[in-house]
């Protein structure tokens, strides 16, 4: 990811987990798409990570992308659910985008565990919430696609945001 990118992701995300009503998450949106099991998912999610899954879900419509596709791009961060404190939050995201492992901040390393696994968790959420398969694989694999084309697609979109 080009630094200038990086940089604004930070700067955006870092600024709304310090003032989280910068977040307008368009929840109409969402339960337009989200089918019956899936909506108290994505209602349940904090306001800053609604807000950041609609902005990634209207660049994955906007760039063809399947209906199951944006619904795991709605719901790709479910496994955050009730994970974060506000400065927890901040931080974890600086230090898994400097690569800092838990020698250099080991405070960190437990939130920062919680977060890497927030894909397979969200995944187990999905599924244990009757929603569809398809969509639970998304976004189980949103960090690690390997050769699925639209886990890769939804990876290279959510690091735009």
């Amino acid at each position: 990811m080009p630094f200038f990118v990086w940089l604004r992701n930070v700067s955006r995300r870092t600024l709304k987990a310090f003032v989280p009503n910068l977040a307008k998450p368009d929840d109409a949106f969402a339960k337009a798409r989200l089918r019956a099991a899936e909506w108290p998912l994505y209602a349940a999610m904090d306001s800053r990570d609604r807000d950041h899954a609609c902005e990634v879900a209207k660049a994955v419509m906007a760039a063809g992308g399947a209906e199951q596709l944006v619904r795991a791009a709605l719901l790709h961060d479910v496994g955050k659910t009730g994970n974060f404190k506000p400065l927890e939050r901040i931080l974890v995201h600086l230090y898994l985008a400097a690569g800092l492992s838990g020698d250099v901040a080991p405070g960190l390393s437990y939130a920062a565990r919680r977060n890497l696994e927030h894909a397979a968790y969200g995944a187990e959420l999905i599924r244990r919430a009757g929603g569809c398969e398809r969509v639970a694989e998304l976004v189980a694999r949103h960090h690690a696609p390997g050769e699925d084309a639209e886990a890769k697609l939804l990876e290279r979109i959510e690091r735009q945001f």
